[in-house]
């Protein structure tokens, strides 16, 4: 019983966290600073879940810095993101070997 009172308050949470800016936000945001944080917002929560997994991947954390500083450069240059991801899994992968 217990967990059904537990699955029903995360329904209605989650819910209620999806209705309730429909409803009060009715208009188009025109005000350019809340636009660019609204923009920038997906992007900051995956790299918010990200980040710690990279860094506690791998047994030495020095490891996992060179992964990260890898895919850093890669992505500047550009690089598909593919490319990026099995670059920096291989050389990981590696490092670890040695």
């Amino acid at each position: 019983m217990k967990n059904y009172m537990y699955i029903l308050v995360m329904a209605v949470t989650t819910y209620l966290i999806r209705v309730i800016p429909l409803t009060l936000l009715r208009k188009e945001i025109r005000n350019r600073t809340f636009r660019s944080f609204l923009t920038y917002v997906p992007y900051v929560t995956l790299s918010v879940m990200t980040f710690p997994a990279i860094l506690e991947s791998t047994e030495k954390p020095w490891i996992s810095f060179v992964g990260f500083g890898a895919a850093m450069v890669m992505g500047y240059c550009r690089v598909s993101l593919f490319v990026v991801s099995m670059g920096c899994c291989l050389l990981v992968f590696l490092l670890q070997m040695v």
